[in-house]
């Protein structure tokens, strides 16, 4: 099992001075690599029909609607698992939550990994490489305690990885967001991508 995780929003609370009203954190699942290797192939060869450099990364924000289209068309009838999680910042309570954006980030992502009904387990697990080298270690340090220390293994492996060279943590971002901006009603395109991978979402958790 091999799973893309990605997010789309913001970690902050101020809500009304830029911060996002909503924070989305979203796992691709693939169930045997093979799967994995053919979704990422059709990613290569949209690319190339799009007339794209090898090297072009696809992200959400930064493409048009029908790079978007495209793109979700394309691996809609892949064979992969979309689980997420919606954490609505007026339903989130906790102080330390509130005030610490890391807390947040590494909250969010393990309880969607950790209360997935065994959904997940022993994975390979592929984050976007952002952050600086303490805060993947002590990220790393972090999902090992609280996933991986009761009686399942939720992960085996847990690697960061360059977005600009994955194209499966690209297809990730472009599911974050699809699924983010679903919950924006003054977005007229709110609900177009969401529906492109509709058959693909497993479970779309509404915090509360």
């Amino acid at each position: 099992m091999i799973v893309f995780v990605d997010d789309s929003g913001d970690p902050g609370f101020k809500v009304g001075k830029g911060s996002s009203a909503v924070f989305v954190v979203a796992l691709v699942i693939f169930d045997d690599p093979l799967d994995a290797e053919e979704t990422a192939l059709k990613i290569k060869k949209l690319r190339r029909t799009m007339k794209l450099k090898d090297e072009h990364e696809f992200r959400f924000n930064k493409c048009r609607q029908y790079f978007r289209c495209k793109f979700l068309s394309s691996v809609s009838d892949s064979k992969f698992r979309i689980r997420a999680i919606v954490m609505r910042k007026n339903k989130i309570y906790s102080p330390q939550l509130r005030t610490a954006k890391e807390s947040f980030y590494r909250y969010t992502i393990k309880t969607v990994l950790k209360y997935s009904a065994g959904k997940i387990s022993n994975a390979k697990i592929k984050l976007d490489g952002r952050g600086d080298r303490r805060f993947k270690k002590a990220f790393s340090i972090y999902l090992r305690r609280e996933l991986n220390l009761s009686g399942d293994r939720v992960f085996k492996d847990l690697k960061f990885v360059d977005s600009k060279k994955n194209v499966l943590i690209q297809l990730a971002d472009m599911v974050a967001v699809a699924i983010h901006r679903s919950y924006y009603s003054d977005k007229s395109d709110r609900n177009l991508y969401r529906n492109l991978i509709l058959g693909r979402i497993e479970n779309e958790w509404k915090f509360r």
